[in-house]
């Protein structure tokens, strides 16, 4: 029984692809990171106004590495569809 390397299941393209999306742009927007850390431990409740300038430098960080677009060429799957929420029934 053959593979079908383009069909992810459910798991594969909502929950682990974007979370290793996500652990790898934490490892590459690091030094934003480790800014927005001490600025947020700095400011205590006051975050918001006094980390204005580290939040978006690291939203932006974020932001690029997570709609890479080398990740549509190794999973298939377009950043349009990936972000689109699945309707959940109960």
């Amino acid at each position: 029984m053959a593979l079908d390397l383009q069909h992810l299941r459910h798991l594969e393209k909502d929950v682990w692809i974007p979370k290793i999306m996500r652990e790898k742009a934490r490892e590459r927007c690091s030094e934003q990171l480790q800014d927005f850390t001490k600025c947020c431990k700095s400011s205590g409740i006051l975050i918001v106004g006094k980390c204005h300038k580290e939040n978006p430098l690291l939203k932006e960080c974020l932001t690029a590495h997570y709609n890479d677009p080398e990740n549509f060429r190794k999973t298939g799957i377009s950043t349009k569809r990936r972000l689109q929420k699945l309707p959940i029934s109960l």
